[in-house]
């Protein structure tokens, strides 16, 4: 069956993944701007890195078949520093009109600090001053539930951002209703050690319904799985869902938020 993984960390992965991920029935995959596994320590870093994402992953997606889109930013873990920030999302803006770049992200809180809402503050003033799709980071475990009520406000307080053009990521049995009930996208993350299990995933389907839900492996440096999405969609088949809900799912849901873009075509 056909899906689209909406959210990967690929340069963090190697080519064998790719072909797995072909294998398997990938269509296209999403890479949001994240962490390099060590903070950055200059704009020139995170220049290099937009550079990476737009211009050499797709490269290396297309030797397997796949589409390769991203989002930019700085993310949440790099972002104490507010003069560094507002140096790295100066720089933004020239990477928007490339052909992949789908909107800002992945922004939001990592310890829910002062500086890290600032500097979430400035990225959806980006968002927002050049109509961009956003995709959002939502904070680990206790820090969940505040964290993602502290986002919510900020995207609340302003009146350009339209809920329909924002997904709120990694969201668990206690976020993912707030999430909706704004109006807003809401991303399941399936890893094997913390956020969602693809049980505990299918439970909150069956529970709130597939209506702007989708899944994804946001694999990247620790432990994560690049197939973590079709082989929720066969745990979701042994459940007795059937094969259009599974679809909706993993390939029209997140299809039909893309394309919002403009750029996403599958």
């Amino acid at each position: 069956m056909k899906y689209i993984e909406p959210h990967a960390h690929m340069v963090s992965r190697t080519t064998d993944d790719y072909e797995r991920m072909a294998l398997a029935g990938c269509e296209a995959v999403c890479e949001p701007a994240f962490w390099a596994g060590f903070d950055r320590s200059s704009p020139a870093g995170f220049y290099d890195y937009f550079c990476q994402l737009t211009e050499h992953e797709p490269k290396r997606a297309a030797k397997f078949g796949l589409k390769h889109f991203c989002w930019l930013c700085i993310n949440s873990k790099e972002a104490e520093d507010v003069k560094l920030a507002g140096e790295v999302i100066a720089l933004i803006p020239q990477f928007l009109n490339r052909p992949n770049v789908l909107g800002i992200g992945e922004i939001g809180l990592n310890k829910n600090s002062r500086n890290e809402l600032r500097v979430l503050e400035m990225q959806v003033e980006l968002a927002a001053t050049h109509e961009q799709l956003i995709l959002v980071h939502t904070p680990h475990l206790e820090d969940k539930l505040k964290g993602t009520r502290l986002i919510l406000d900020v995207l609340k307080n302003d009146q350009r951002i339209r809920p329909e053009r924002v997904v709120i990521d990694h969201v668990e049995e206690h976020t993912v209703e707030m999430v909706l009930d704004c109006g807003m996208w809401a991303g399941m993350t399936l890893y094997p050690e913390t956020k969602c299990t693809p049980a505990r995933a299918i439970d909150i389907l069956e529970t709130f319904g597939q209506e702007r839900l989708w899944m994804n492996s946001a694999c990247d440096w620790g432990v994560s799985d690049p197939l973590a999405v079709p082989k929720t969609a066969l745990e979701m088949k042994k459940r007795g869902h059937v094969a259009s809900a599974i679809e909706k799912v993993i390939f029209s849901n997140p299809k039909s938020f893309l394309r919002q873009s403009g750029k996403f075509k599958v």
